[in-house]
């Protein structure tokens, strides 16, 4: 009985010892990603994986239903020139530890859209990683997250892969940043196609 009794409590011993799924294995990533800025300095910023804390792909915030930001316009889709009239009402603008999630729609309003490759950052890139928040206060540049920092890494945000788009039609997107500093509580977003919203108020 003692000889089960000490078995048993040197497994739970060992099992509170363990690290859950998509926690990080301490401070070291985040100090290093702190002396790197130090020394290169750039007007725009990517979060990692070692940043924000936990697996950026779960990182999305739930979709919220008021309208926080909207932008109406005229889009080209495709070589043939055909297009349409698309409406981008932003959703979400959440800071959330050392990221800032971005969540908005897109509706065609008239016409045809390609979202194929219509907010990538190169033409064969299927997602809407071409988004980017600006800080005016701080002249910086925030591009979407990657899962990674080699030429293969996946942004953190929506594939829009085989999405082409007719009147009437919605498409729910999202995209992940690093955040700003705490002070700034506003910033501009850009996004292809669409244009730039100024001044949307991060919650």
């Amino acid at each position: 009985m003692r000889k089960t009794l000490a078995l048993a409590v040197a497994a739970v011993a060992l099992t509170g010892c363990g690290m859950l799924p998509g926690q990080p294995g301490g401070g070291g990533g985040e100090e290093k990603q702190q002396a790197t800025a130090q020394q290169q300095p750039t007007t725009e910023q990517q979060p990692t994986q070692e940043q924000s804390g936990r697996p950026l792909e779960q990182s999305a915030a739930p979709q919220a239903d008021q309208v926080i930001a909207t932008r109406e316009t005229k889009v080209a889709s495709g070589a043939a020139g055909a297009g349409g009239t698309a409406r981008a009402d932003v959703t979400v603008l959440k800071r959330q530890g050392k990221t800032v999630t971005l969540n908005w729609t897109l509706t065609v309003v008239d016409g045809e859209v390609n979202m194929h490759n219509g907010m990538g950052s190169a033409t064969l890139d299927y997602s809407v990683s071409g988004v980017s928040l600006i800080d005016p206060l701080n002249a910086k540049r925030y591009r979407v997250a990657r899962n990674g920092t080699g030429s293969d890494a996946q942004c953190v945000c929506s594939d829009t892969q085989g999405e082409f788009l007719k009147k009437g039609q919605t498409v729910t997107l999202y995209a992940l940043f690093a955040a700003p500093p705490a002070d700034v509580t506003k910033v501009n977003i850009e996004m292809p196609m669409i244009g730039v919203f100024t001044d949307v108020p991060i919650s």
